[in-house]
């Protein structure tokens, strides 16, 4: 009797599990609860010793990217950060990479492997992350020129992506 029992419970836990999933796979990841909202505030100490406060740079697109070294996906991603970057700097574009639950040391290595010249800093507190809600790696924000969340990517982006999303943003006319 206790088996079935056990067996029933398991079973049922089981369908609500599933039912979870299909959830939250149905809501499509721009509906973040951040999206369309003002992006929050953070300064970030860059790798390089530089500082970079995200209110300054009202009137940019900017793309926010947390990464970590040890995530496969965010290394498959770094070449098209970079295309990005080197694409799109000169129409006012803004790269910024929040480099989180990582170490100093892997993280250096991978920004020197994959040749990454867009401002990098770490979140070694997770304040950063914690404003953004992100709950993995990696994880794409664009920000629109007035400083509203357009768009949040989970995932390794693509070109076609970026393209899609950065394109449109750069051509609508400053605030």
């Amino acid at each position: 009797m206790r088996s079935q029992k056990t067996a029933v419970f398991f079973a049922v836990l089981s369908v609500l599990a599933v039912l979870g999933l299909a959830a939250a796979r149905e809501r499509p990841p721009w509906s973040a609860p951040l999206v369309g909202h003002p992006a929050p505030d953070f300064t970030l100490t860059l790798f390089d010793g530089g500082r970079l406060r995200l209110s300054e740079l009202r009137g940019k697109v900017l793309v926010v990217n947390f990464w970590a070294s040890w995530c496969t996906a965010c290394r498959q991603e770094s070449p098209v950060l970079e295309w990005t970057w080197q694409t799109y700097r000169a129409s006012g574009l803004v790269l910024i990479g929040v480099n989180i639950w990582d170490s100093r040391p892997d993280a250096l290595q991978m920004m020197e492997e994959f040749g990454k010249t867009y401002a990098n800093g770490p979140d070694p507190q997770g304040r950063i992350l914690q404003e953004y809600g992100v709950t993995g790696v990696p994880e794409t924000f664009f920000i629109d020129r007035r400083g509203r969340i357009e768009r949040k990517h989970l995932g390794p982006v693509t070109r076609e992506l970026i393209v899609r999303l950065v394109e449109p943003l750069l051509a609508a006319a400053e605030p």
